[in-house]
């Protein structure tokens, strides 16, 4: 697994978020979506960011991933400053993340083991037996050990959604980041979901950012954090 050396995950265990302001657009059309965020994450903490719907909370998500380059202000993950990043620095830290989707953004062509496979690839000290092991054991972890060669349309919402924290999960991430991972699943199936992900990150020792407008879920948080018109405006 590509990891960051362990005196850098000692010295910096968090998310650490300075003065964080992000734009949208050029020239006329540069809009201003993210205000002067400050923001800190222990290491093996669950914190739920919730808020309205266009508030930003997407946009830090995909920051927070080195899903897009941080432009003004200082973003630290896992001691790597992600402001102005070069591309090699932005794989990297994704390779130290997990992604959990409303969307579970499974291929339909593959099984759920194979999908689940897919979240080593950025390893490439990997064999493929060993990616089938660790996806396999991934899967039964979540429940799904009778169902790894199932496609995606032959199982259930919750099932897929499970399938995605698998993969999620697999590489033992240092820090799993989902956004809205219930929205698209009834009261019982999202319960189930966010608690294996809880469970499983417990047990992995990572730190999850979740963002969600489900309240029924609030309570597996360490701390919730709450986000309007780009700007943090609590943290409980």
């Amino acid at each position: 697994m590509t990891k960051l050396d362990s005196e850098t995950l000692v010295k910096n265990p968090t998310i650490a978020i300075e003065k964080l302001n992000h734009f949208f657009g050029k020239g006329e059309l540069r809009k201003q979506v993210l205000f002067d965020i400050n923001l800190e994450i222990k290491s093996g903490e669950i914190v739920i960011m919730t808020g309205p719907s266009g508030s930003g909370k997407t946009t830090l998500l995909t920051l927070i991933g080195g899903l897009r380059a941080t432009q003004s202000g200082s973003l630290k993950f896992l001691g790597m400053e992600l402001c102005q990043a070069k591309e090699k620095q932005l794989v990297k830290a994704r390779s130290n993340a997990g992604y959990i989707f409303q969307a579970h953004n499974l291929h339909h062509s593959l099984t759920a083991l194979q999908n689940v496979m897919m979240g080593l690839e950025i390893h490439p000290h990997y064999t493929r037996q060993d990616m089938k092991t660790l996806a396999t054991k991934a899967l039964q972890e979540v429940g799904l050990g009778d169902r790894l060669h199932y496609y995606p349309e032959d199982i259930s919402g919750g099932q897929k959604q499970r399938v995605a924290i698998a993969r999620a999960l697999v590489s033992h991430p240092k820090i799993v980041l989902a956004d809205e991972p219930t929205a698209a699943l009834d009261s019982k199936s999202g319960r189930e979901v966010v608690e294996i992900m809880q469970n499983l990150a417990k047990e992995q020792g990572c730190t999850i950012l979740l963002v969600t407008h489900d309240n029924r879920i609030l309570d597996i948080a360490d701390r919730l954090v709450y986000m309007e018109d780009g700007k943090l405006v609590s943290k409980t």
